[in-house]
């Protein structure tokens, strides 16, 4: 990775991308930007994986939207991410049993400019490396995971560190909601 990536109290870089929302015709697409989650005054999760139509990706976005309502339930918008374009994501929700009733946004970032704004972008492979963000209500960067590409992530560990960060206290090593926090 030649890229700096983004760095922790940053401000999520400015960005206006496509959207697939849903597989009904005519209501495929919309448009997602930076500052949405800032509009409604909650926090974001944004998580990326390389490529559509592989292997590890689907496990991933699959079980991040199972937890979706834990994220709701947490003042938490999420939205998934790749270089790939929307038409592509179409495609691949169309075609995966397992991605069919996302209710989450699956974002297109075709032309690589949030990838490479973030620093998460593979140059060699020209994909996002599989990347999480968590984003405070400001707009600031809070907490960034990147894994290797061949491994994936754990969903639960996101959620214990927004809940983590929603405390606003310091949390002790491997902490979870309802233990004590360090004041």
């Amino acid at each position: 990775m030649k890229n700096n990536m983004i760095t922790l109290g940053s401000a999520l870089p400015d960005f206006k991308k496509k959207t697939v929302v849903d597989i009904a015709p005519g209501k495929e697409f919309s448009t997602w930007q930076n500052d949405t989650h800032q509009i409604e005054n909650k926090w974001l999760v944004l998580f990326w994986w390389p490529k559509d139509f592989t292997f590890v990706c689907p496990t991933e976005i699959i079980e991040f939207d199972n937890a979706h309502a834990q994220f709701q339930s947490k003042n938490t918008l999420l939205v998934g991410a790749s270089t790939d374009t929307e038409f592509v994501h179409l495609a691949w929700r169309l075609q995966h049993p397992g991605l069919k009733e996302l209710r989450m946004p699956m974002l297109a970032d075709t032309n690589k400019s949030l990838a490479t704004a973030l620093g998460i972008l593979d140059e060699e492979e020209g994909v996002a490396y599989r990347a999480t963000l968590i984003v405070d209500p400001q707009g600031t960067v809070r907490w960034i995971c990147v894994n290797d590409m061949n491994v994936g992530r754990n969903v639960d560990e996101v959620i214990r560190v927004l809940d983590a960060l929603q405390t606003g206290e310091k949390t002790p090593c491997n902490w979870k909601k309802g233990d004590l926090t360090l004041g």
